[in-house]
């Protein structure tokens, strides 16, 4: 119920906030990437129950000349870029929260198709609602290998605490203000995962 309840008050708070950056960032999308403002994808969310997970849209949608999407750093605006590189992105993720499919503190929700490739123990992470920051993010976010970031989501899911989510948000909102976690020799995003098997 206390978790509940910070979540509702932060993004509520977070909302009101950072209002205008929002106003921004959404007139700056549409102008220089068009329709649609938003990327809407759906991820797993507790015990791995389908959400629709909303991020300001960093991409184009541009092809080859076969109609397939181009790789992901050759549709990554300079804005795009911005955007990732502040976190600024995932601020239309605190809807999900008010909604009660995300959690402000909690593992990143990733991809459905993950789901059939996690180990027992990775799959620990969805018995908590994923979260807009978590343990992961504050120790690596993409610089850290798959394994890695399973190991960190596990062990928030064994070590949950409102003290924890409390030190998470501060910390994340520190490394945010210092620019921490993403540089230009980063992935664009993390590699497809593929299993146990992959260490990348």
């Amino acid at each position: 119920m206390l978790k509940r309840l910070m979540d509702i008050t932060g993004a509520l708070f977070g909302l009101i906030v950072f209002f205008p950056i929002l106003l921004v960032v959404t007139i700056g999308v549409r102008l220089k990437m068009g329709s649609p403002i938003l990327f809407k994808q759906q991820r797993p969310g507790l015990h791995g129950k389908p959400f629709f997970m909303y991020k300001f849209r960093t991409m184009t949608n541009a092809k080859d000349e076969n109609g397939h999407l181009l790789p992901d750093e050759k549709r990554l605006t300079k804005f795009g870029h911005f955007l990732r590189k502040t976190s600024i992105d995932e601020l239309p993720e605190l809807l999900n929260v008010l909604k009660g499919e995300m959690s402000l503190v909690g593992p990143r929700p990733l991809l459905i198709q993950y789901l059939l490739l996690y180990t027992q123990e990775q799959a620990k992470r969805h018995g908590v609602k994923p979260g807009v920051t978590g343990w992961a993010q504050i120790n690596g976010r993409n610089a850290i290998s798959w394994e890695q970031k399973f190991e960190y989501d596990v062990w928030y899911v064994d070590h949950q605490s409102l003290w924890l989510d409390i030190k998470i948000i501060v910390l994340t909102l520190w490394k945010v203000m210092r620019r921490d976690g993403i540089s230009a020799e980063d992935h664009v995003t993390m590699p497809f995962f593929e299993g146990q098997h992959n260490h990348q």
